[in-house]
Formats: structure tokens, sequence, C-alpha cells
């Protein structure tokens, strides 16, 4: 029987949330560590001891021995370092279990490892973890035991950010400061915080696990690097919003039940378009902790997934020919009052505050629009970005027909005096019952799309974190505030200068706009008719980085130090040539090691057939032509191989991080697609017996 237990009561459990420090604090600690929370005022060592003892004291009753700074460095996932609350033994040899305020506040894991970007040489290994008080510390249980985790910023010896997080936090802390502004432009006093919101939606693949481990391109790179397609893929559109099969469902109650114990709101579910491939959505959070949640659902997806005898790939396109994944990150600016600034009412003319932060924003996406595209490069991301079931890698805004036709208004008259309302929707069917449709279309295909009351920036990869593409997304449109309060504060009629601006810029940056098919050619000469950037590859959009404007808005606002910038740049680079590398050794390895041989063994059996049908006096010229067949495919193999060696060790002799980017990109990734073919073509003839892997049919139809 199903194991049943009831969502509220276990929702949160594992999260040392304001609840649990309600009841366990002193209340003038709680108090302290509130203002904390919410103004970022100082917190005392004293103060810090009570909360480390009644934390520790919490998890303790939960199972925990050990204790770790939570932390998320430049590798895309997290990072952990465990320490018991044991002490010292004492004369008579007991132990205490502590932990104290300093411990919680500050770690010291070894920084030399980590990618620096040249912040740090090998020999320089001190980098310290800070407590991000503003994300709940939580229990996380696996075969270790039970674990009291600390969400933490990372950094070195010399201050620089050696991570996700702090850039984050010091985005979020930019837009609030200049959200404010605006605010108080309109009279808005009452408000104290404006915060980034977000909710991240997950796609990904899952596949039997027995099946997963014969994969070496798989295992080594998280994508099949070989691989025909099957008779069926996702041409029927039978497996989108489809039945979920039982061991799948099975596997989603469990993700799930360790998601709301963790405090992760965890709320749809459902297959996505390619055969295998799935996905889940949470509720809205406070940005910072958004991203932790979505590094929390990521891991517990492929914990889960393994005992499940499952394997769950997170790759953004694991498979060629169907769909890849994504990650729709859905942002908004909200208020500690409740008040969301992108919500349009339903008048949105009249609404002088949602336009001008709606113009503003159009501002700062087509300024910056190449350092959005960049936030979203990842190597797996190259394979996905442009391809039919993702945005292309032109960045537009996609707004709608209610707001386009506001914007079209105050661009053409200066003045908006009307806006498209919501209409009954008639089904033709007298027993269903009537619904009021939204005043405006979705847009699958635009990058950036205004969704009722938030953007969706559809581009992240599903692989990488939300944590690049929302300290862009905070910093661009905190400047566009900062500009406009400049503007405004010293204006003698407000009013009038408030209108005034929101005209010029709609009409400075309506280019941006775009609600038509981002998947056409014809889109391609246009938005290059307008000037907008192209950026096809993770390569081509890393420089953008260190261009003078975005080094300005960055350094403006304390986000990211030119050095830093520079830190991250030959990181990128760095990645994307060890990514690339290691498929071509992977495919070099199962090519020879795996593919050739099978084939010679199929090719002999043949060989042999024929001599035995020649032999018994039939005709065996089916037989010989297969035989050719396989065998020029076979000589194609083999000397593709043979060049991908020789590529890819030229492309590891090249010391600039840039340039051997580039020839990984420019000659390696043709290369192995050369082996790619004939390999794929021998797939469809060899017999499946001989074949040494498991299939694409095998791995998205049987799990």
């Amino acid at each position: 029987m199903s194991e049943k237990f009831n969502v509220a009561d276990i929702f949160g459990e594992d999260v040392f949330n304001d609840t649990i420090m309600k009841e366990r604090l002193p209340k003038h600690v709680y108090q302290n560590l509130k203002e904390t929370i919410v103004n970022g005022a100082d917190l005392s060592f004293s103060d810090a001891d009570v909360i480390a003892n009644a934390m520790k004291e919490w998890a303790i009753e939960k199972g925990a021995t050990h204790y770790t700074h939570w932390f998320q460095p430049l590798t895309g996932i997290t990072a952990e370092k465990h320490d018991s609350f044991i002490s010292a033994p004492n004369a008579s040899g007991k132990i205490l279990m502590e932990f104290s305020g300093k411990e919680l506040i500050k770690g010291e894991p070894d920084a030399s490892s980590f990618p620096s970007g040249g912040l740090r040489a090998t020999f320089e290994a001190r980098g310290y973890t800070a407590w991000d008080c503003t994300s709940p510390a939580f229990v996380r249980e696996d075969a270790a035991g039970a674990t009291l985790c600390i969400p933490t910023a990372f950094c070195s010896y010399t201050g620089e950010a050696l991570d996700q997080k702090t850039p984050l936090l010091r985005s979020m802390q930019a837009l609030n400061i200049q959200a404010l502004r605006i605010l108080k432009l309109f009279g808005n006093t009452t408000a104290k915080k404006v915060m980034p919101s977000v909710g991240a939606e997950q796609e990904y693949f899952i596949v039997d696990r027995e099946k997963y481990l014969q994969r070496k391109d798989l295992i080594f790179s998280g994508r099949t690097l070989f691989g025909a397609m099957p008779p069926k893929g996702q041409e029927l559109e039978d497996h989108y919003f489809g039945a979920i099969r039982e061991r799948i469902a099975s596997f989603m109650k469990d993700v799930n039940k360790e998601l709301w114990k963790l405090g992760v709101s965890a709320k749809t579910q459902h297959n996505e378009v390619a055969p295998a491939q799935h996905e889940l959505a949470p509720i809205y959070a406070q940005c910072n902790i958004a991203v932790d949640h979505n590094q929390l659902t990521m891991e517990t997806l492929k914990k889960v997934a393994g005992r499940h005898g499952l394997t769950c790939l997170l790759h953004e396109k694991p498979f060629a020919g169907v769909n890849g994944s994504g990650k729709h990150n859905n942002w908004s600016i909200t208020t500690d009052t409740g008040l969301n600034l992108l919500e349009p009412g339903k008048t949105p003319h009249d609404n002088i505050q949602f336009l001008l932060v709606l113009t503003a924003i159009m501002k700062a996406i087509d300024i910056h629009s190449d350092l959005l595209r960049e936030s979203a490069s990842c190597v797996g991301n190259d394979h996905r970005l442009g391809a039919n079931e993702a945005p292309p890698a032109i960045i537009s805004m996609f707004l709608g027909e209610q707001l386009e036709d506001v914007i079209a208004q105050l661009i053409s008259t200066g003045g908006a005096t009307s806006s498209i309302q919501k209409a009954d929707l008639d089904t033709g069917v007298k027993s269903l019952p009537n619904l009021s449709k939204d005043a405006t279309d979705r847009n699958r295909t635009s990058p950036f799309a205004f969704t009722g009351n938030k953007f969706e920036f559809r581009m992240v990869g599903s692989s990488d974190s939300i944590s690049s593409a929302n300290v862009v997304l905070n910093t661009i449109v905190a400047e566009s505030f900062c500009e406009i309060a400049d503007e405004l504060e010293k204006a003698e009629n407000l009013d009038l200068a408030v209108h005034d601006l929101i005209k010029k810029l709609a009409s400075d940056h309506h280019r941006i706009v775009f609600n038509g098919n981002g998947y056409s050619e014809e889109w391609v000469v246009e938005a290059n008719r307008r000037g907008l950037p192209n950026i096809t590859s993770m390569v081509d959009a890393i420089p953008t980085l260190l261009t003078p404007k975005a080094i300005a808005v960055f350094e403006k606002f304390g986000v990211y130090t030119e050095t830093e910038l520079h830190s991250r740049v030959e990181i990128k680079f760095e990645a994307y040539a060890k990514a690339i590398n290691i498929e071509a050794k992977a495919m070099i390895d199962i090519a020879g090691k795996q593919l050739i041989p099978t084939v010679i063994a199929y090719t002999t059996e043949l060989a042999n057939s024929v001599v035995t049908v020649t032999e018994a006096g039939s005709d065996a010229s089916t037989q010989k032509a297969l035989l050719d067949e396989i065998s020029s495919y076979l000589s194609e193999m083999k000397a593709a191989s043979s060049a991908l060696v020789i590529a890819d060790n030229e492309a590891n002799e090249i010391a600039d991080a840039q340039e051997q980017a580039k020839y990984f990109r420019d000659v390696v990734k043709p290369a192995m697609i050369a082996l790619r073919t004939p390999a794929d073509k021998l797939e469809m003839i060899v017999d499946k017996e001989f074949w040494p892997f498991p299939s694409y049919g095998d791995l998205l139809f049987e799990v």
C-alpha cells in the first residue's frame, strides 16, 4: 500500500525556519536575528552563540551528527565539508556536542582546488564561507546520516567572490536600494525592502540506471555522444502532459516528499515533450532562497532517482534529435508589504508606476541583452539554444497584445487611454463553464516573456545554476532604476517628467520587443535589421563580460570587480575547453574499445556467411553488398577517430584559454560529428545483439 502523509504536516519540518527560531530563541535574540535578516544589521557574537546552540540542539534532535557550510563555488554545483559536533574528550574521556557562533558564522574550506580564474594560486589555499542568514539552515538526510546544512557565501582570503551566491546577494542589495528610490517617487514610504522573487521550473530526463551504466558517454559527459534515432521519437507528441508512468510517479512522489521537508515548495510535475523527459516547478521564493532551492532540487532529483534504480540526466541535450532541457527563470520584483511591481492591474494604461517599471526593464534588456544572453551560456546549452524546443540565441521581449497596444499608444500619441480587456472564452459547449481568458496569449518562442505579473527568462540551461541569470537581471534593472531616479528626483514637475520619460523609454527601446515567432528565419533577419545581437555560442558570449559597459554596470553597483569579471571569463573558457575535451576523449575511447571491435566482429561473421553461402552455390550478393557497406563505414569511422585524436591533441597544446576554447568549438567539435556520423549509420545496420550498449529506443522508452 502507498505510504500516506499530510503535506501540511511535513512541509518545512527539516528547516530551521522562522517558526522554529521563534520557538527556540530568546525573544531579544530572535528580534536581533530578524533585524539582521531584513535590514542587514550587525549580529553580535553573543547572539550568534545562542543561535548556534539552538540550531545544534534542533539538528541533533533530528539525528544530525555533523554540520556543514553548504556553498556554491564556480563549478555550477554545491560543495560542503562536514564537521561533527563533538568536542575534544575531557579528562574523564567524555565528549560534549558543541557548536559555537564563530563556527556558525565562518568556515574555512580549502580554496585552492576550486575554480578561481587566477584569483588564487594553488599554494594560496585559504578561503572563507560566511553564513547567509537570509536563507534558512536545514537538515538533510542521506546514506551518511543527518547533516545540518548552513547556506553560505564563499570568498577568498583577499575578499574576492569565489562563488555564485556573493554576487547574487550584492545584486539583490543593489536592486533593493534603487527600487526603493522609485517607490519613494510615487509616495510609497511604507515599503522598507524590495526583493526579486524567483520561481525556477526544472526540466530533466529519467533513464533506467542499468542501461545508463552501460553508456560510457552518459557517465563521462552527461549526454549521448553516439546514438541513432529510434523509429519513434516525439513526433506524435503523446508524451507531453501524458499519464505519468507508475515507476516515474513513485520517483516523483519521493522527490516531492524530500523537497517539501526541506521547505522547497514543489508544486507542478508533468511529462515534457520528449520521451523520458519531465518537469518540476516550485512556487516563487526570494531570489537567493530560490537559487538554493533549485540546487537542492537538482541534488534531490539525482539522489532519489538512484534509490529507484533510475538516473536523472540534467544535461541540456542528452539525446540528439529530441527536445533538450532548460530551466525557466520566472522573475518579478516584490516589496516586503506584498506589492508586486510587475502587476499591471486591470487597467495597465493608467498604472503609471507599472509603466515606468516596465519601460525601465525594456531599457535594461535592450542595453544589456548581450549580458543576459551570456548569463545563460553553458556548454550544454550550445546544443539547445536556437533549436526548435528552445528560445533563439537572440534576446527579445514578449509583452503580449495588451501591453504592446499600450506601448504603441505611448509611442504614437505620448499617452495611453485604453487597455485591451479580458474576454469570455466560448468553447461552443453549453455544459462547460464560462471562462474568462487572459488579455493576451503566451509566446513560448520568446526568451524573455511577460506572463501576467512576471517575466519568464527561458534560456537558462537545465544543468546550470540560476544564479548568473538573476545576478544580471537584478543588476541591469538596478542600473535602469538608478538612472530613472536620478532624472526624476530633480524634476520640477514630477507627473510631467514621469509621463515624458515613459514615452521616451518606450520609444528608444521598443526594438527589443518582439511578439512573433522567435524560431523563424525571418526573425533572424529582422533582429539583425534592428541591431540586436545574435550570439550563437558560449565561446562568443563570454567576452561580453569584459565590455566597458559590462564592467561599468557591475562595478557601479558593487556586484563584481573588474578582477572578478576577468576571473569568471577565464573560468568559463576553461570550463568549455575541458568539457569538449572530455567528450572528445570519451568518443575516442568508445570508438576504439567498443564500436570498432564490435563492427569488426560483425563483419567477420558476415564475411564467413558470404563464404559459406558462396561455397554452397547460392547467391551471396546481398550479404556481400552489406559487407561492403559496413566495411566502408568502418573505414570512415576509423579515419574520423584518428582525425579526432589529432585535433584533440592540438587543442590541448594551446595555452591561451580563449583561443583553446575557440579551437575546441571550431575544430574538435566538427571532428566529433565526423566520428559520430558513420557510427550512427552502423548502429542502424549492425545486428542489435552485437551492438555494445543500449540504443536510444532502449533508453527513452524502456523506463
